[in-house]
């Protein structure tokens, strides 16, 4: 996902010119959600040949800023609590899906479960985030940002 106004196409989540990446398209889900699908690559595994958790996590925590990108809000993670409630197969076919269920001034309050097959299937991960609505720098100013390494 980019900034709005950016053309940055290397997230490690949803980035398509990351090749070391997991490349998963996020779409809209309703007015306030996103969703995708995703199965478990053996380059993304923990142990034992199942998923690594950190790639669990990320896909729900890029879930929950794609809910407020398709909105046209830019936003950071402010918090993310999460639950694993089964290990995870290499080769499992995931669907995820976020959504927003309240907002205060700058801040959303936002849930992202990971389930096996769509969206009726096993659930095997949950989270509760809250993500901050940011104004983000003119592209030029994050060009330069980065200059500077």
């Amino acid at each position: 996902m980019a900034i709005s106004g950016t053309k940055d196409t290397t997230c490690f989540v949803c980035g398509p010119d990351n090749p070391l990446g997991l490349r998963v398209p996020f779409v809209p889900d309703g007015d306030a959600g996103s969703t995708a699908v995703y199965v478990a690559r053996k380059e993304h595994g923990g142990w034992n040949g199942i998923l690594h958790g950190g790639v669990t996590f990320s896909l729900m925590d890029e879930a929950f800023g794609w809910c407020l990108y398709f909105q046209d809000i830019p936003s950071v993670t402010a918090r993310i609590e999460t639950r694993f409630h089964r290990p995870i197969p290499i080769g499992t076919r995931l669907h995820v899906r976020a959504w927003v269920v309240g907002q205060r001034k700058r801040l959303f309050d936002a849930k992202a479960e990971v389930r096996v097959g769509d969206a009726d299937g096993m659930l095997l991960a949950e989270s509760e985030a809250v993500l901050c609505r940011v104004m983000p720098a003119p592209v030029s100013e994050l060009e330069l940002a980065g200059a500077g390494r």
